[in-house]
């Protein structure tokens, strides 16, 4: 009799630990659950940047003066090879007939030393006979053949001169064509940074008048991303990506990795390097892109279609200083009862993580509330809200 009453009380003590573990103010905590299911999951990185012409042209020149003539305006379309500006070349046309004339001037000394030097051959051969003959004495004939040399230097001078002024004319026949500014592609004037009468100058960076204006391809715009570089190892090309520009905020875009940058920069702001990374479109759903536009994007790194999931939230992480080791767990609801299973984890997107073992398919996962689950313990008693 004392040993059946020993065990009815042990019995009751089982029976009531759950009971007396979820007294804590006498309610039993009401949890959310999901049931467990497969899904595709698909992980990615977010990151952002800005739209910018993957072919564009920033137009300056490379001679300074007063800009004549405009023959486009912004988001006007060009042609390769259109003339857009003119600069005024009247001083640089100038130098030119300068050059021209130098050149000319030296032409005909040429050609006179030339005439020149023929004729004291000429006479150099007629004393050589009087000389062999006695009838010129010896210092004139050496007069003579030295008169022959000078007139060959001379000439050698003069051609030398003419080489220089030729080289002289060609630079500035090159600094005049400067003057006229060529579109260096088909594509769009999308910004205009000087007027007539303004003053160009040669291109140095951040002074006014070294930008003339921006010509762009409008089919070649893209995006252009920083990457931090924790994340860009698990960045490559080809892969999708979906664009959001934050003027169309609900309107998504598709993309394509295209490019990875080699080296790491630090953005202004920031005390982390990051990688750029650009993107193409494959889908631009209908927005009128713009170059400038801030967006952010979401690269997709890695796809597996079909596996067991569940909320990101139903997930404990639990680590073990002693063993360094990170365990996973997560608590199902066993017929009114929560129940600790440890899981082994995949990749993740937003909202779900795979679950590579520890859980079966159908069983039902609690996923919340937040403050249910910090609070739960293995063996407790739930209700389903």
């Amino acid at each position: 009799m004392k040993k059946a009453l020993i065990l009815i009380g042990i019995l009751a003590i089982v029976i009531a630990i759950p009971l007396i573990r979820n007294k804590g103010g006498g309610q039993v905590p009401e949890v959310e659950v999901e049931t467990l299911t497969a899904r595709a999951i698909r992980s990615s990185i977010l990151a952002s940047g800005k739209l910018a012409h993957e072919e564009e042209v920033l137009l300056s020149t490379e001679v300074i003066g007063k800009v004549s003539g405009l023959f486009v305006a912004e988001g006007d379309y060009v042609s390769e090879g259109q003339i857009v500006l003119q600069i005024d070349d009247e001083a640089l046309r100038a130098l030119v007939e300068q050059r021209q004339a130098s050149v000319k001037v030296q032409e005909i000394a040429i050609e006179s030393g030339r005439v020149k030097i023929s004729n004291l051959e000429t006479q150099l051969d007629r004393k050589e006979q009087l000389f062999e003959r006695g009838l010129l004495d010896e210092d004139s004939f050496q007069l003579a053949e030295n008169e022959l040399e000078l007139a060959k230097l001379d000439l050698e001078s003069r051609e030398a001169s003419l080489v220089q002024s030729n080289a002289l004319l060609q630079e500035a026949n090159k600094n005049l064509s400067k003057t006229s500014v060529y579109s260096p592609l088909d594509g769009m004037v999308t910004s205009l940074d000087i007027k007539v009468g303004e003053t160009a100058i040669s291109s140095t960076t951040n002074v006014p008048g070294s930008s003339l204006m921006t010509i762009a391809n409008p089919d070649s715009i893209q995006t252009e991303i920083n990457v931090d570089e924790a994340d860009i190892a698990n960045v490559a090309v080809g892969q999708e990506a979906e664009i959001v520009a934050i003027a169309y905020p609900d309107l998504p875009m598709k993309g394509r990795v295209e490019s990875i940058a080699i080296s790491a920069k630090q953005p202004s702001g920031s005390q982390s390097l990051s990688f750029e990374v650009k993107i193409i479109f494959t889908d631009t759903n209908g927005v009128v892109l713009r170059p400038g536009m801030s967006c952010r994007a979401e690269i997709f790194t890695n796809t597996n279609e079909e596996v067991l999931a569940v909320p990101i939230q139903a997930i404990q992480i639990e680590e073990d200083i002693e063993l360094n080791e990170t365990m996973f767990t997560v608590f199902v609801n066993d017929a009114g009862i929560a129940r600790k299973k440890d899981v082994e984890v995949g990749i993740s997107d937003d909202q779900y993580q795979e679950i590579i073992s520890g859980l079966n398919a159908g069983e039902q996962v609690i996923i919340g509330p937040d403050r249910a689950l910090r609070s739960l313990e293995d063996g407790d008693r739930i209700e389903l809200l």
